[in-house]
């Protein structure tokens, strides 16, 4: 007789928020020693990359690599070169060394502020991915300008749950959910009975309901939308999600959701893509393989808004399923090697949800 198959969940405050993993097995004791684990690395990783702990790799690269080369741990300095190709490849949407204009902005302490136009010219002379120099044959990284940050908070979330999937996999985890509060995901396998990991997006405009409902296998989620974090000042709002290139908030979008094969990849590419808008994001589709991108767009002013999905050519390692609306505005879309038909059911919720369904 096949043992009882065991659902193991838990959750751990860490980078800012809460980390969740749901996972399956037969045998409770060990699922609960690798959650261990997984926490564990999550935090050991908070300590490395957190830019808010002076003690941090990356709190002291900030202070000293302007004044010469740092020889960086090697997993770090891989980080710090994909979030440089994504930072080349989106031509700066995403960039690393945004930081400082959050600090700006007033977004790293919740009070919100708009600086002048003359303090926004003054932060970006010390923003820019183009001034990071990283050099692969000796592992170190140096800045070329002074007052340069490494800000990994559009990115390490991510990567935290794909250091947390290696982990279940490594240790024969084939069924699990790992997310990083309302911002990435990755859904391993299924949960039993099921055909996939049942994904609530939340309304733009109503955390109390949800846009759409997504059923994912084997690939993760990530978003950012203008509700994460913001202020008002004089009824205008103001998101925390800048352009770069601008040095002020992105107006245009409501939230950017991004399917990719790993979660460090979809973190980084949901702010870009929120940066981007849809034709720029199109384009980067076209040439780049395996990613999906859904977009929240307002129209007018009475709180409604369009969805506009894109995807690449090639879809090979996403394999998600976008059901009808409740409104019955969104058709059912295939993507992925497989079809995965179970029913849509919404959930109320907050933020992006995942439910055993």
């Amino acid at each position: 007789m096949p043992a009882a198959v065991i659902r193991y969940e838990a959750s751990h405050p860490a980078m800012g928020t809460e980390f969740a993993l749901v996972a399956y097995g037969d045998d409770p004791q060990y699922l609960t020693e690798v959650g261990n684990e997984v926490f564990e690395e999550i935090d050991r990783l908070e300590t490395q990359l957190s830019k808010f702990n002076p003690k941090s790799e990356v709190s002291v690269i900030n202070r000293t690599a302007a004044s010469g080369n740092i020889c960086v741990e090697p997993k770090l300095f891989e980080l710090l070169l994909n979030a440089v190709n994504h930072s080349e490849s989106t031509g700066g949407s995403f960039d690393v060394t945004a930081g400082p204009l959050m600090k700006a902005w007033g977004f790293f302490r919740d009070k919100g502020r708009v600086p002048a136009n003359s303090d926004i010219a003054q932060v970006l002379r010390r923003v820019g991915y183009r001034h990071m120099r990283l050099n692969r044959a000796d592992r170190t990284i140096r800045f070329d300008v002074e007052g340069l940050e490494i800000d990994l908070g559009a990115i390490g979330k991510g990567y935290a749950v794909d250091r947390a999937v290696d982990i279940l996999r490594r240790y024969g985890i084939t069924r699990a959910l790992v997310s990083s509060g309302t911002s990435s995901l990755y859904a391993l396998g299924v949960p039993p009975g099921a055909r996939g990991w049942s994904i609530s997006l939340r309304n733009p405009y109503d955390s109390e309901r949800a846009a759409n409902v997504i059923y994912l296998r084997d690939c993760s989620l990530s978003t950012s939308g203008n509700y994460e974090k913001f202020f008002k000042v004089a009824a205008k709002t103001y998101a925390h999600i800048l352009n770069p290139a601008t040095g002020k908030p992105v107006e245009t979008m409501l939230a950017a959701v991004v399917f990719a094969p790993c979660a460090c990849d979809a973190d980084a590419l949901s702010t870009a893509f929120y940066v981007m808008g849809v034709e720029r994001s199109r384009e980067y589709l076209a040439i780049h393989r395996d990613l999906m991108a859904l977009f929240y767009l307002p129209v007018g002013r009475d709180q409604r808004f369009r969805r506009v999905l894109l995807h690449s050519a090639r879809l090979n390692a996403i394999d998600a399923f976008l059901p009808r609306t409740p409104d019955g505005t969104w058709r059912a879309t295939r993507m992925g090697p497989s079809r995965i038909r179970r029913k849509a059911s919404f959930s109320r919720t907050s933020g992006n949800r995942a439910t055993a369904r």
